[in-house]
């Protein structure tokens, strides 16, 4: 499925954006035919609200409502509700908007194309209705965005018995034969000594943990590191079967990495990128990790495991590493890490960290620029000591329920010495269907940092 825009053509039939304190001047000069049926239907130009437009020949346009400053405050890509009530067909946007709601409304059209009917082959759904670019947008930056992010939707939406380690490392390998990137793999007796908590974590699985590196372009050095948890049962800390449910989109973190890499890769964009994934099943055998082992990470760092379900930043940690090693320019991570952090702020929101305030400034006006709202959480050093368990550097997991996404946080940022790093504790599921969100795995964050890429990269 590959998300793109129509081209322009007379064919192509507008769909008129009208604001609620324009409609009456809209109505008075409009056909008396459209007018009188909008009055009749009680058309008030709501936030994303559509008819369609008689014609000779059956629909002939159609409008949707831009809504109040308010309900587009509260509501991303409200226009993409339209998309639903539309007949197939090309489709062209006109209107008074703003550039950046051009955008906006020509992005979320096209995630609203999304389907994943992998697992229903009988039931593809009909073609969707298409947009011709809005005269002004990026075109091609906005196609890249959208395809990155139905590649993070289709990852985490996949169920864990078909998305394991193997599966993952082959969406991996195909993501970087695609752009000729370079593909690095650990393995075996190679990531028990190299890599000692990614290999403690994945262990007690009959699917082989790893930790894969791949290696694009040249330029200033960006490196994304992936959370690849294929399913997480909580280890002999086992979770609940409540908090199973959802535990096929731990790996959501590598899943938004990846997809961030498809975009700047189907952009080209001058940088040396590197994305490193490691990749694990958090499982129950004889071999499990086990609550108060003592793990020396491949930094040297020692972590006391005080809960086998907080694996997330163990495996983190050593990529973290890995990563730091060659000093990049701008260090990202990404992680479906802690419930903390959905206390906090919710499934829509992309909690962040930042060593940098000039680092985060960009990243919020690249958050602006990419409709993918984050907030900025305080890597807090009055709570360091709480990751010091005494006995060993680190405690992975801290007793009682404080802070416990800080706390994180700063666990992982031990294992990082470049000056400019930025962490995500993200949710990568929409637990709702949303207008150019469906129900079900989704990315948070790419698109800010992708964003924010000119500022933070020079790029």
């Amino acid at each position: 499925m590959t998300p793109a825009f129509a081209p322009d053509s007379p064919d192509a039939r507008n769909l008129h954006v009208i604001a609620p304190d324009r409609l009456d001047d809209w109505l008075a000069a409009a056909p008396p035919h459209w007018a009188g049926w909008l009055k009749a239907t009680g058309f008030e130009a709501g936030y994303g609200e559509t008819r369609l437009l008689p014609g000779a020949d059956g629909v002939e346009a159609a409008v949707v409502g831009l809504g109040s400053a308010q309900a587009r405050r509260r509501l991303r890509f409200g226009l993409a509700k339209a998309v639903a009530s539309l007949p197939q067909g090309d489709w062209r946007l006109t209107g008074d908007m703003t550039p950046e709601e051009r955008s906006e409304a020509a992005l979320g059209w096209l995630m609203a194309g999304y389907r994943f009917d992998r697992y229903r082959p009988g039931k593809a759904e009909k073609p969707q209705p298409r947009l011709v670019a809005p005269e002004g947008v990026d075109a091609a930056r906005l196609e890249a965005m959208a395809a990155g992010e139905f590649l993070t939707r289709d990852l985490v939406n996949t169920p864990s018995a078909d998305m394991g380690p193997d599966e993952l490392e082959a969406a991996f390998r195909a993501l970087a034969a695609r752009f000729g990137a370079e593909v690095e793999a650990v393995k075996g007796e190679a990531l028990e000594a190299g890599f000692p908590m990614v290999h403690a974590v994945g262990r007690a699985s009959d699917r082989a943990p790893r930790i894969l590196s791949m290696t694009w372009g040249t330029g200033p050095k960006l490196t994304l590191v992936g959370k690849g948890v294929c399913f997480d049962t909580g280890g002999l800390n086992i979770k609940p079967t409540s908090g199973m449910h959802l535990m096929k989109k731990d790996m959501g973190g590598a899943a938004t990495v990846l997809g961030l890499a498809k975009m700047i890769m189907t952009l080209a964009l001058p940088v040396r990128l590197r994305v490193i994934v490691p990749m694990v099943e958090n499982a129950i055998s004889g071999r499990a990790l086990r609550p108060r082992d003592i793990l020396t990470s491949r930094k040297g760092l020692t972590v006391e495991v005080n809960d086998t379900d907080a694996e997330g930043r163990l495996i983190l940690g050593d990529a973290l590493a890995w990563a730091d090693e060659e000093a990049p320019d701008l260090l990202v991570s990404m992680a479906t890490l802690t419930g903390s952090a959905r206390v906090a702020v919710g499934p829509d929101l992309a909690p962040y960290y930042a060593t940098e305030d000039a680092v985060a400034a960009a990243l919020e006006a690249g958050a602006k620029a990419g409709f993918d709202p984050v907030w900025r959480l305080p890597f807090w050093d009055a709570y360091e000591t709480m990751i010091e368990p005494g006995i060993a550097d680190l405690d992975n997991c801290p007793p009682g329920s404080f802070a416990g996404s800080v706390t994180a946080a700063l666990f992982l940022r031990r294992f990082v010495s470049c000056p400019r790093y930025l962490h995500f504790d993200i949710y990568a599921h929409a637990p709702a269907e949303l207008p150019g969100r469906t129900k079900g795995g989704t990315g948070q964050g790419a698109r800010a940092v992708l964003s924010a890429l000119p500022a933070l990269m020079g790029v």
